[in-house]
């Protein structure tokens, strides 16, 4: 049996979570064979992902960047064997690093610096691990780290962050760093694109705190944002952190890549599905969106194509008849028990899922 959970966000990371669901399943089934491999998306818990899982891999300090809402944070990445680095931008640039939501200021800028880091110790292959940001920019604060010129009618630079984006005028790319010799791979954890009513503001911004009619400003700065980069806003995943990955696809060829199936492959799950008889997999909230790039879809879908039973444990659920689920708010009696105590109710809820699936 495997047990493939991403983190609890604002709970458990996933290798707390994977542990805890395995100690409920052998106290009821001490003899079974449990494969423990904790997942990411792209977003946050990416590097512990890869590092637990690639031989050889090194988790570099990039020193202090700019967080998402301008005041400094350690910046780090993980270097893979190969001279290939990873970079997670919920690391530096990620909502939860923010005193306050800034939905119109929030930058990515951190992000940048990271890489640019990881380029001057001798990367030579990049990937960006892009989920959990803070901000909608279109990745305009990471590309300007890089050396990208962003200005207004008047020729002045533009402040950080998704707002002012409507006021650009001029993209200046002369003196942005080129991108390392062997591409840059983009990791994302949705399928949105860019712009429209299923875009990175529509859905994604009120996440950050923007109102309607931010929403619909920063929709619109982002338009512009393409408009003068000649991107392609419609191209799913471009979207993913606040268009982060439409920016450093546009202006650094990045190949956008579903960050689940990268990261499954990568840590062996694709192959350790192909030959169990049940998948646990588990997240903060199982609803729709699990299905758009998350890793609870991604591990629906192995299990569907191996012909594996699949297991799904949430904070929250939402029905579907396809799968077994259960709800750790349901088994505590609330939400708010059931995040006082993860790990207890983690435990209960491998040692149900052993009772009735084993």
């Amino acid at each position: 049996m495997v047990i493939a959970p991403d983190s609890l966000k604002g709970s458990l990371d996933a290798r707390a979570t994977a542990e805890a669901i395995a100690e409920g399943w052998r106290s009821v089934r001490p003899t079974d064979e449990l494969v423990i491999v904790p997942q990411a998306d792209g977003g946050e818990g990416t590097l512990d992902a890869l590092e637990r899982s690639v031989s050889g891999s090194a988790r570099r300090d990039a020193g202090t960047v700019t967080g998402p809402d301008g005041r400094a944070v350690l910046g780090e990445w993980l270097e893979l064997p190969g001279k290939v680095a990873v970079v997670e931008l919920a690391q530096c640039s990620g909502l939860p690093l923010m005193q306050t939501p800034d939905a119109m200021g929030a930058t990515t800028r951190g992000l940048g610096e990271v890489i640019h880091a990881a380029l001057d110790a001798g990367a030579t292959s990049l990937v960006i691990a892009l989920g959990g940001s803070a901000s909608t920019d279109g990745g305009a604060g990471a590309l300007a780290a890089l050396g990208l010129k962003l200005t207004d009618d008047h020729g002045a630079p533009l402040a950080d962050g998704g707002g002012p984006l409507s006021l650009l005028r001029s993209v200046d790319t002369s003196e942005v760093r080129r991108p390392p010799a062997r591409g840059v791979t983009l990791l994302t954890d949705v399928t949105a694109p860019l712009l429209g009513p299923t875009g990175a503001a529509a859905v994604f911004a009120p996440q950050k705190g923007a109102t309607v009619a931010q929403v619909a400003e920063l929709d619109a700065a982002l338009a512009r944002f393409a408009g003068l980069t000649g991107g392609d806003p419609w191209q799913p995943g471009a979207g993913a952190a606040g268009g982060t990955a439409f920016g450093f696809a546009t202006l650094w060829g990045g190949r956008i890549r579903p960050g689940a199936a990268y990261i499954a492959e990568v840590t062996g799950l694709t192959t350790a599905v192909s030959t169990a008889r049940l998948l646990i997999t588990a997240e903060g909230k199982f609803d729709a969106q699990s299905h758009t790039g998350k890793v609870v879809g991604h591990g629906i879908a192995l299990a569907g194509a191996a012909g594996v039973r699949v297991a799904i444990i949430a904070g929250q659920t939402e029905a579907d008849p396809s799968v077994w689920t259960l709800s750790l708010s349901a088994l505590a009696g609330s939400v708010d028990a059931s995040l006082a105590d993860p790990v207890r109710w983690l435990i209960e809820a491998g040692r149900r899922a052993a009772r009735e699936l084993g």
